[in-house]
């Protein structure tokens, strides 16, 4: 491995390590999709579907067209691939990572939220009232709990406290999500009957063992890493990060490079590959792996990505749902992206081309990975909005 890497080595570390430039099955069925999350570990959650469930976009980025009933099959079917809890924020993860997190079930345990403490006195039965229906006809959702105390609380997003007694449960590990309803409504249930048992009942790791189990997934999901993105992949606190860096380092699983021009310190993972190319066209949701770290994304490709659906419109500079269009070992472009499902058309309200991508070729093949994803959702025509340094441009292939 080379003690330096340039900077696109680098691009082309990262993408490669997170599964974008490999070759696309004609199907897309199990073995490929567990594939990706074998490379990537988790996919974040988020409930806004203005074009499609963020969660849904990893495997299409990477992979192509695919039923999106596989992914519900992953993650709420048996045999169980995915299980939903805190990674980098509410994620679907890779259930061989239970043991691990266990850690992080049980740290929270000792730090009970004041919502629930005050229902706990008010109605110190209602937290039993919830286990034991669950226990006797789960998976139920928080509405179809039968609690006479339940009432509304404030701030959670109006949460019930049915509602909150079972998030919390989800988040000590009592109970885990069984799956999602139409709605999006969570069923919750009994961790035992969702996690598979071999797993459910593994051996438990000691807390420095779960940490390093945890950032050993992150430094192969992200190839390339500084102990910043290291940290943020699964939100776990700097001192845990370096004292798993250390235990990482020591072994010969992390390697220190660095990269020519970038004055961060940074961490190759051993087995990461180097490729001397990469192949790509991928749009990428917001909410993706690839772009988790920001600082990490700008200081590889250049981009100052930042959500900014909750910014008042006159204040947004890309647009209201920002995806990214990799090509190759770089970003070229970002769209602002809503499916008229009504209508059956995908909506590009925006395109930008980032700094230095051509923009004839830029815009012919994003047009391309634009019309794949109409016909990925469904939708048919797709029709582009004149706004954006791109637009016009990619108005002549639409």
């Amino acid at each position: 491995m080379p003690a330096e890497l340039t900077p696109a080595q680098a691009r082309r570390v990262a993408l490669a390590a997170q599964g974008f430039g490999g070759k696309k099955p004609a199907k897309v069925g199990v073995s490929a999709a567990q594939r990706v999350i074998d490379q990537i570990a988790q996919f974040q959650l988020d409930t806004v579907n203005v074009a499609v469930r963020a969660a849904y976009v990893p495997l299409f980025a990477r992979l192509g067209n695919y039923d999106r009933t596989l992914f519900d099959q992953l993650s709420a079917s048996a045999p169980r691939r995915l299980f939903e809890y805190w990674g980098h924020a509410a994620s679907y993860i890779d259930v061989q990572l239970f043991p691990a997190l266990r850690q992080r079930m049980l740290e929270n345990s000792t730090q009970p939220w004041p919502q629930i403490t005050d229902i706990l006195r008010e109605h110190p039965q209602m937290m039993d009232q919830v286990l034991q229906q669950i226990t006797a006809a789960g998976p139920l959702t928080a509405r179809q709990l039968n609690c006479p105390d339940d009432r509304q609380q404030q701030p959670w997003w109006n949460w019930s406290a049915a509602k909150l007694i079972l998030e919390w449960f989800l988040n000590i590990g009592t109970v885990s999500s069984a799956g999602r309803n139409t709605q999006f409504e969570r069923r919750y249930d009994l961790t035992e009957r969702v996690i598979p048992q071999e797993i459910f009942t593994a051996e438990p790791l000691s807390e420095l063992g779960a940490w390093t189990a945890l950032v050993r997934r992150c430094a192969q999901a992200l190839g390339i890493s500084d102990a910043a993105s290291l940290a943020d992949y699964f939100r776990i606190d700097r001192k845990n990060t370096n004292a798993a860096i250390t235990e990482l380092v020591a072994s010969g699983e992390l390697l220190p490079t660095t990269i020519k021009g970038s004055t961060r310190a940074y961490y190759l993972w051993h087995e990461a590959r180097v490729p001397s190319q990469i192949h790509t066209d991928a749009i990428v949701s917001p909410f993706d792996s690839l772009a988790f770290h920001r600082d990490r994304l700008l200081d590889l490709f250049g981009v100052d990505y930042r959500i900014e659906i909750y910014l008042p419109a006159a204040k947004r500079t890309y647009g209201y749902y920002v995806y990214l269009f990799v090509s190759d070992d770089r970003i070229s472009a970002r769209v602002d992206l809503k499916a008229d499902r009504k209508r059956k058309v995908l909506m590009v309200q925006a395109a930008w081309l980032e700094p230095g991508a051509p923009p004839a070729e830029t815009a012919r093949r994003l047009m391309g990975a634009l019309r794949k994803m109409s016909d990925w959702l469904g939708l048919g025509e797709v029709q582009v909005a004149e706004v954006g340094t791109l637009s016009s441009q990619l108005r002549r292939y639409a």
